[in-house]
């Protein structure tokens, strides 16, 4: 039976990846995961739905909530997913009906990234996290900013004693310090504001080098299904 259900979500891989069309007021924005991931919304797992709500604020609307490709296999086949890197787009529920001007993103820029301080002088990540409160997101680099798109790229270092409901806390010893890093990027596609995070565990400089590139990748592929 298990084999069969293999090879039936196998067969589906390729609507997993399929762009999909959200309406935020008048406007259809064409929304999709990077190569490699999937939107996890078609399965109506609560499971799922309640990790995507976890990494984010409830005044914003989940547009997307995707893992990769291996994870999501192994969650349908009922196999425990490494959930090592996921992604997630979001948009605020109040600025879903109106276009939102230059001022507004401002605003909405300064309030999403308030609170992470200044970015380390080098890039030895590790060894500034060590510095930084347990658990504590800390700016480790601006990577863009122009007047309709801002991303920075973030870090934590894990608590040694994870509890087993967070977030990659299952992944890792307890004695051994853990890193998470993620990017967010704020943009505006049509008017409209969205937020995308994607987050990875952080082992090696292979990781930065790696979120670096899907981040964008992903605002590039946004931009091209969104052109008017």
């Amino acid at each position: 039976m298990r084999a069969w259900l293999a090879l039936l979500l196998l067969a589906a891989a390729p609507a997993w990846g399929a762009p999909f069309v959200v309406q935020l007021g008048g406007v259809r924005l064409g929304l999709d995961a990077p190569p490699g991931f999937s939107d996890t919304s078609f399965l109506g797992s609560p499971r799922l739905q309640d990790l995507g709500e976890s990494l984010t604020s409830a005044s914003n609307k989940i547009l997307l909530f995707a893992i990769s490709d291996a994870d999501l296999r192994a969650f349908t086949l009922g196999d425990r997913p490494e959930l090592r890197r996921y992604m997630v787009a979001v948009t605020p529920r109040g600025m879903t009906q109106q276009d939102i001007s230059a001022s507004q993103f401002s605003d909405f820029v300064s309030d999403s990234l308030r609170g992470l301080g200044s970015p380390p002088s080098d890039e030895n990540y590790t060894r500034y996290l060590d510095a930084q409160p347990r658990g504590k997101a800390a700016l480790l680099a601006e990577l863009r900013r122009e007047t309709t798109i801002v991303s920075v790229l973030q870090g934590a270092r894990l608590p040694q004693d994870p509890k087993p409901a967070t977030l990659l806390g299952n992944l890792f010893d307890k004695d051994v310090p853990r890193y998470v890093i993620s990017t967010t990027t704020l943009m505006i596609i049509k008017g409209k504001a969205l937020n995308l995070s994607i987050f990875s565990g952080y082992d090696s400089p292979e990781d930065i080098v790696w979120i670096k590139s899907v981040t964008e990748r992903w605002v590039e592929q946004l931009e091209r299904l969104n052109r008017q």
